[in-house]
């Protein structure tokens, strides 16, 4: 077939997908907008943008160039939001560090992405005494701190601190063209066995994810909405999958942003008070600590959105937020995604009433509908296509702008991530008649029991809806008779605590087996009470150690 490509003009532009270009609506839309961070730093747009190129010329004094990887440890702050831009906007690799991760891990991230400059925190520098002897690549540290006064001791050679490098560094500088696939931002997945693996992504793809993610949520005609209006306040750590992306959106939006700093409830809930925050998003995990802090109830959440992702949304939870009068509602994506698929909007022509809670609930823990630009498929194993009913479940696999196109420096991954040309989540759903996409476990969570598949989440969807419980989660263990049998671990609340039974969980999930909703080979013969429920290092329930614990 012959292309038939446009005609170019000698002297025409030809406008890149770079991340510089997201700062021209904010600039010329709201440069006196604010962007915070905790009681300690309060500028506008244009000292933002100031900031960036300060940031650049100070990088660039020290050896960055085109193509060098930054890596940056910090907590949720206006620096790291610096770094978002002026580091890929030079050209650079902007490397966001899994700060929770175990030192060795760390380590490994920092020797596998070949970072050349490290931006960190003293409240790491502990991290990096432990593993400086291993450290392979790095040439230059900078010092981050919340007192530019303060310099810690250290036997760490840190080159400048951050402010000080800023304030000597000019803020003329022009950010250069280059190609739109130049990667931009490097991060580590721990979703799998064995070494974090590396997925990237370039200009083009972040600028695509941004321009749907700001469609997506314009798409609503009153709830669920991120306008112009709000006050944003990202409770996703900004290391991972860029915060969800939101910082982007937020910043070509030319919202006020707030960022917290470390994440303690007192201060989140300060924040959300004092700043007026009406938008974040976060883990279940995240809204559940917040919700059961003590001084929660004092603190008006009646204008607060909350996008809640990276793991099932539970019933339970969701009806808690909504008695607060909190817009909360689904996403669903991954590290290798980007990680925006599906948003779970309630359609307007569904019209179901505000006061209808049960039918609310049943819509916004949904995974959701696809994003623009996502192509969302259910599959059997031969890639064949299932009916959109609502009942036939198959993994998730997907095509869109942004995906990550491998592992890096990791072919065989990388190749059976993309086998047949699809990315493959690992994910088992199912879609309904009305395009809703449901996720019904991961492949890997699924427990084989009686001859039967029975879906984790499902039955901690069902247990979370019991007045006594706080946190659920549901794993399968190995069962001599029936191959594996489900064993629920259980956080009950404070004022049930040594009050509830066993057999009162096990009846409340068999009353869903008796109506039909739930096979019975999901009912549970034993049920643990547990003081807590262990995390991964992004919040979500670590269902690999919690087999590995209670084999």
């Amino acid at each position: 077939m012959t292309a038939n490509s446009i005609e170019r003009t000698p002297s025409a532009y030809d406008f890149p997908l770079l991340i510089k270009h997201l700062l021209h609506t904010p600039l010329a839309h709201a440069p006196q907008q604010e962007i915070i961070y905790r009681d300690v730093s309060r500028h506008d747009y244009r000292t933002f943008n100031q900031r960036l190129k300060r940031l650049a010329n100070g990088l660039k004094s020290i050896g960055v160039k085109h193509g060098d990887t930054v890596g940056v440890m910090d907590w949720d702050s206006h620096r790291y939001l610096e770094s978002f831009f002026a580091v890929p906007m030079m050209g650079a690799v902007l490397h966001t560090i899994n700060i929770r991760l175990s030192p060795e891990q760390i380590l490994y991230t920092i020797n596998h992405a070949a970072d050349d400059v490290l931006l960190v925190h003293t409240d790491f520098l502990p991290i990096l005494e432990a593993i400086k002897d291993g450290i392979e690549t790095v040439k230059r540290i900078i010092l981050l701190t919340d007192d530019g006064n303060a310099r810690p001791t250290t036997s760490i050679d840190i080159a400048d601190e951050y402010e000080a490098m800023l304030k000597a560094s000019s803020d003329d500088f022009e950010f250069p063209d280059f190609d739109e696939n130049t990667r931009a931002t490097t991060f580590y997945t721990t979703g799998t066995t064995g070494a974090p693996k590396g997925v990237y992504f370039s200009h083009r793809q972040i600028m695509l994810h941004t321009l749907s993610g700001m469609a997506t949520f314009g798409f609503s005609p009153e709830k669920h909405r991120f306008h112009r209006a709000d006050v944003y306040m990202p409770l996703t750590p900004m290391f991972h999958v860029h915060a969800w992306g939101l910082p982007y959106i937020a910043t070509t939006m030319g919202v006020k942003q707030v960022y917290p700093g470390r994440y303690a409830p007192d201060t989140l809930l300060g924040l959300i008070e004092k700043e007026g925050v009406t938008f974040s998003h976060c883990v279940p995990t995240i809204l559940h600590m917040l919700l059961s802090f003590p001084t929660s109830k004092d603190v008006d959440l009646s204008k607060w959105k909350v996008v809640i992702g990276g793991a099932a949304f539970p019933k339970g939870l969701a009806r808690a937020a909504l008695n607060r009068g909190i817009d909360v509602f689904a996403g669903y994506g991954m590290s290798e995604t980007c990680p925006l698929l599906t948003i779970a909007h309630v359609k307007p022509e569904m019209m179901i009433d505000d006061d209808d809670m049960d039918g609310q609930i049943n819509i916004r823990t949904k995974a959701g509908l696809p994003v623009p630009l996502v192509d969302l498929r259910i599959v059997d194993d031969e890639m064949r296509d299932l009916p959109h009913d609502g009942k036939h479940t198959g993994e998730i696999v997907v095509r869109a702008a942004w995906l990550t196109q491998g592992y890096l420096k990791d072919a065989p991954n990388s190749e059976q991530l993309w086998r047949g040309g699809f990315l493959h989540t690992g994910d088992i759903g199912s879609i309904d008649p009305d395009g809703y996409l449901q996720v019904t476990d991961r492949i890997k969570d699924v427990i084989k029991t009686g001859g039967e598949w029975i879906s984790s989440l499902e039955i901690e969807d069902i247990i979370s809806q019991h007045p006594a419980v706080s946190e659920v989660a549901v794993i399968g263990v190995k069962d001599e008779k029936w191959s594996e049998r489900p064993l629920p671990l259980i956080v009950l609340k404070s004022e049930h605590a040594g009050k509830v039974t066993e057999d009162d969980i096990k009846q409340h999930v068999k009353g869903y087996a008796d109506k039909g909703t739930l096979s019975v080979w999901a009912i549970p013969e034993k049920v643990v009470f547990v003081e807590a429920i262990d995390k991964t290092s992004v919040g979500k329930i670590d269902k690999k150690l919690l087999r590995q614990k209670y084999e």
